[in-house]
């Protein structure tokens, strides 16, 4: 089983790779879901981190479903990341019901190749998620990272069960939301793959006059090791 770690900050992409996990996905923001990072982060991270890197494609917080200009920042950006040399993208378009915009997504997946592509948990918020995975598929997307269309991954647990069987060897579920040591190993008990969690702690609340109370997190080297014990150990 892989570990990817999602990752806010620089440092959090170095306790990473320090505490051995198996990939990154970089953004920025995590408190509003993640969006795409910087380009002085991007260049960094290209230049410093050694494991394979996935970056968030998202151009802002909210719903995903993108005006003309928004969807062509998205593609800027993953031009980028193909310049800088990225192991893959992870991204995704819905349409205002919610349903997968197909033809966008279709033409990120197209731009992004040869990079993976993984579809992001734009995924939970589908009505159908059975129907939306065939979609998927059909359509060349190499991995869903989903919580089973729970808040946290355990509670959407036998959802994911359900996907994966459908999506056999056609495409990787990616769980996450909320796994950590202590309950890693039901995901590995389960047969998935890989899980995906950003095993963050708070370090810094600064209060503001302006802004109210400011929460910085980042990932936790301890945090990290102990999820890897729980899913490499035989």
């Amino acid at each position: 089983m892989k570990l990817e770690i999602c990752a806010n900050s620089y440092q959090s992409a170095i306790n990473a790779q320090k505490a051995g996990a198996d990939r990154i996905e970089i953004c920025s923001e995590l408190s509003v879901g993640g969006i795409t990072p910087s380009y002085g982060l991007l260049k960094k991270i290209s230049q410093e981190i050694k494991i394979p890197v996935n970056v968030l494609i998202r151009p802002r917080s909210g719903d995903f479903c993108y005006s003309d200009d928004e969807f062509e920042i998205m593609k800027k950006n993953i031009k980028l990341c193909k310049k800088f040399g990225f192991n893959g993208i992870v991204s995704g378009v819905l349409n205002a019901d919610n349903s997968i915009d197909i033809q966008r997504t279709k033409e990120l997946i197209t731009l992004s190749n040869p990079l993976s592509f993984t579809f992001h948990r734009a995924f939970d918020c589908v009505l159908n998620p059975e129907k939306s995975l065939e979609i998927l598929i059909e359509i060349g997307v190499d991995r869903i990272l989903t919580s089973g269309l729970e808040e946290k991954a355990k509670d959407g647990i036998e959802l994911l069960k359900r996907l994966q069987k459908i999506a056999e060897n056609k495409l990787i579920i990616l769980a996450g939301s909320g796994i950590n040591s202590k309950n890693a190993f039901h995901f590995k008990e389960a047969g998935f793959k890989e899980i995906h969690t950003s095993a963050s702690k708070i370090i810094q609340i600064e209060k503001s006059t302006f802004f109210g109370a400011n929460v910085q997190t980042i990932s936790d080297i301890s945090k990290i090791k102990g999820i890897l014990k729980v899913i490499k150990n035989a």
